[in-house]
This record gives C-alpha cells, structure tokens and sequence, in this order.
C-alpha cells in the first residue's frame, strides 16, 4: 500500500517573510506601497501627546493599512479586523504581526475626519500622475443605504409626545394591577417580571421626554417642511427604496470617464437626491475643466438645479422621467420587464381606469367640436383655462344629454353626485415666452449628440457601485451620525481608486 507523506495544516511554527507575503500587482502590495513611500502621514502627528511620557502608539500608516485591506474583503467589523491581524498571513505581514486590539482599530476609523480628506485628496493626486483622470465627463450618481439606527425609533416631536404618553399610562397601569395583585397569591417570579416591565416602560418614557427637552424644535427639510429625526442616529434619514423603505444615509460619487476613478464622495442623511447634485458639483470644482461634462440621471433633475447649473455656466446633461419615453431606441423596453417579485415589489398595483378618459373624447381640431363616447356633443365653457401653469380647452355636457345617459356609470367616478361630465384638452405652457431651463435641457439631451455622450453615463458610475455594493459587500453603514458615516463612505471608495491604482500596475 502507497505511503504518503502526512500533511499538517496548522503548524504551530513557521518561518515566514512576512515582506514577501505582499505579492507585487495585488491589492495588499499597492496599499503597502502607498503608504510607506507615498502618503503624508505627519497629519496624523498631532493626535498624540506621547513625546515625553506615554506609552508608544501604533503607526498610522499600520492602521490604515490593515483597515483599507480589510475594507477590500468586506470585513468592516473592529473585532473581524483584529481576528485577522492575528490569524491571517497577510494582515500578519501588513501589520508586522503587531495584532492591534479591535477597541484601537474601532476608535480610530470613528475618528478620522480632517485627516481622511487630505488622504483622498492624495490619492486622486497619485490617479491624475499615473494618467487615469481624464475629466471628460464626471458621472454623478448615489445609493441608499441602511445605518446602526432602529427605523422604529423615528418620528416627529409630535410622535415621541405621543409614544411617551403612551407608555407613561401603560406604566400607570401596570403599576395599578401589581398593587392589586399584592393581596392575591401570586408567585413571586410572575410580580418580579411585572415590576421590571413597568420600570422599563417608565425608563423609555423618561428617555423619550429627555430627547424631547434636548430636541426643542424639529427638523426642517428642503421646503421647510418637517423632516422626522431619530433617536438612535438624529443626522440619519427614512429612505424610500426598490426594497421598503429603511432608516439610512445616501452615498453620493462622483465618477471620471476615462478609468471610473472616484473624484468625489460624500455621504447626507436625506433621500432626496436633488438636494446633493449642487454640493457634488461644487466640491468637484477642483478637478474638472471648463470643457467637464457632469451627467445625472433623474433623481438629480429640477428646475432650481438646471438654473443653479446655468448661472454657474456648468456644462451638464441631467436627464428628466421622461426622457426615455421621448428616445426610441425604449419604445420596446416594456416587453423586457420581468414580472415583479412580489416579496421585493412595493410599488402599488396599477389599476385599470374605471371612467372614460380625456382620449376616450373626439376633438375634432377644425372645427372644435367635442364628442362623447355616446356620441352626445359637449359645449365648450371656456377656451384658454389655465391649469398648473398650462393652457387648457374645458368642455362640459348638457344635463338634457348626461342625466339620461346609459353610460353616467362608466363616464362619471360619482354618477349619484355629479350631474354633468367635464373635460379639458392641454394645448401647452400658459403666460411664458421664454423657454424653461428644463426645456433646454430637453432638448439638448434628446439631440443625436446628447444621447451619444449621456449614455455613457451608465457604463461609467454603475459599475463602481456593482464593485462596492457586491465585490466589496458593503450592504448598510455601521457607524452613526453623519461626519462618522461619510468617512466610512469615503473608506470604500479609497478602496476602489488604490483598486484602480493597482490594476494599472502602480506599485509593482
């Protein structure tokens, strides 16, 4: 019978070079590299007080080294940071087997701020040498992702008055039943736990009244209208997304053309993403040209933000909700839609009209007369209506006509109430000869030449979301309050520009 050499997975001693583990053209080789002979880390100097007295700290550079690398696997955990310092080869190599602990790794990624600004700034640096910055076209897209916040703790003051009210008087009452029961033989077990209950119900209305007292006003939105807070994390926001609605922040990227490298990114506590395409643009100012093209799709698109984009004189292509209605190369795109899941789908079903619509009516252009579906004439009651800003043609039946009629139930939504049909035919914008900023756009944008160079939008900015959302597992931010979660953001597309870096062979 053969005899086989026996193979020990787990040996208790090795010598290894630990340099040697960092294999030239990875990911691990570049972050080293990077930041032995390329970062400034003197910024990080005036953290610490030891010069005299104290112990020693551990490197910055070490720290960071083992978080970005960490980062690029998904590990975003302190504690699964610090496992791998002690039990994988590589982190072993990039942080000279010093085995940080997961409360020093923790306290420095909440922490960094100023410090990490300059770090991606040095970065995009380093890109623009090795010639991956092209500044043809910036693409400008975000994502809505979960934060360390409960969703339920989120409301108005309104709301937490109400819940604290709530609570206090289940407390009461609560309290009420003990005491009564304390003449009755009830096991002790049973009245320790409804004591306990009655003191937490009574706990969580004091912290609610608490926030109320620390919080005497409620957060304004865009339009000054009332934006709910949350308790756990107040700077986090709820998101409508594909999936539910989620208590989160949106992370925003700015993208170059030419290598999808990241020039910007920034992380609000807001779904509304057309309060973030003007702060984007301007925090990009730095890098682009005069000849820069920004695009965005229509989460981006307003009126405010065309004119602030105008009078800034920004080259940009921001698409509207109906731009793909207007191109035909979508004119088939429905059939291509799968049916929708219905455990993922929250969009509510589309219902089949149950009235006659306005182009269920004959206008006849000429002559300007309007027919019913049951073939009855309507009298016209006025010729240049205006409506939401846009000039209408209102017809209305006769009672003569509409009272009799066998179809009122299918013409009018409430027959018993509503004794005539009324309907309007738009002919365009009312009181304006000057042409809207969202005109222009249109119009620019459905040109030959503005479809071309939008539709690379997609193929440039989408990617670099596949690559952090997927490759990088970044599924929901696990800091709280807006400056901690925006670096954390800034963390992932670090990693994604050195990603780049090293494809590109810098480092070998």
């Amino acid at each position: 019978m053969a005899r086989y050499k026996a193979i020990d997975t787990s040996p208790r001693f090795l010598a290894v070079d630990l340099e040697k583990q960092l294999l030239p053209g990875s990911f691990e080789h570049a972050v080293n590299h990077l930041l032995d002979h390329e970062f400034d880390l003197t910024l990080f100097d005036s953290r610490y007080r030891n010069d005299q007295s104290g112990a020693s700290a551990y490197p910055p550079g070490m720290l960071l080294k083992v978080i970005l690398c960490a980062y690029a696997q998904g590990v975003v955990s302190s504690r699964g940071i610090e496992r791998l310092c002690r039990e994988h080869v590589t982190f072993i190599a990039l942080s000279g087997d010093a085995a940080p602990h997961f409360t020093t790794l923790a306290a420095f990624v909440s922490s960094l701020d100023a410090e990490f600004a300059q770090l991606f700034a040095q970065v995009l640096y380093l890109c623009n040498r090795q010639g991956l910055i092209g500044r043809e076209m910036f693409a400008i897209d975000g994502v809505k992702l979960p934060s360390n916040a409960s969703k339920a703790k989120s409301g108005t003051r309104a709301d937490f008055a109400h819940q604290a009210d709530k609570l206090e008087a289940a407390a009461r009452k609560m309290l009420a039943r003990h005491r009564e029961n304390d003449r009755l033989p009830v096991e002790p077990d049973l009245a320790e736990i409804s004591r306990q209950r009655a003191e937490s119900l009574k706990r969580e209305a004091a912290e609610l009244r608490q926030w109320l007292a620390d919080h005497p006003q409620d957060r304004k939105g865009s339009k000054g209208t009332i934006r709910k807070s949350n308790r756990t994390d107040p700077e986090s926001a709820k998101m409508a997304t594909g999936k539910g609605v989620i208590q989160g922040y949106t992370g925003v990227a700015a993208v170059d053309a030419k290598h999808q490298i990241i020039i910007e990114a920034q992380a609000h506590g807001t779904g509304s993403e057309q309060e973030l395409l003007l702060p984007v643009v301007r925090a990009t100012q730095a890098q682009s040209t005069p000849e820069t093209l920004y695009t965005a799709d229509a989460g981006y698109h307003s009126e405010a933000n065309l004119k602030g984009l105008a009078n800034e004189k920004i080259n940009a292509l921001i698409a509207d909700n109906g731009m793909r209605q207007r191109d035909e190369r979508f004119k088939d795109q429905g059939k291509h839609k799968a049916k929708p899941e219905p455990l993922y789908d929250k969009a509510h079903p589309k219902k089949t009209a149950q009235c006659y619509r306005p182009q269920d009516f004959t206008l006849d252009p000429e002559t300007g007369i309007c027919t019913c579906p049951a073939g009855k004439q309507l009298y016209r009651n006025g010729t240049n209506c205006i409506h939401n800003g846009h000039l209408a043609t209102k017809y209305s039946g006769t009672q003569r006509d509409c009272l009799p009629c066998e179809q009122r139930d299918k013409c009018l939504r409430t027959p018993e109430k509503t004794k005539v049909r009324q309907v309007a035919f738009f002919r365009g914008k009312a009181g304006t000869t000057e042409e809207s900023h969202s005109d222009r756009m249109k119009r620019a944008i459905d040109s030959e030449e503005g479809k071309a160079r939008y539709g690379r939008r997609f193929a440039t900015v989408e990617p670099v979301f596949g690559n952090l959302r997927h490759n990088k597992r970044l599924d929901r931010f696990t800091l709280r309050g807006r400056k901690k979660v925006d670096t954390q953001w800034k963390l992932y597309c670090l990693v994604h520009n050195i990603e780049k870096l090293a494809h590109h062979g810098y480092g070998q």
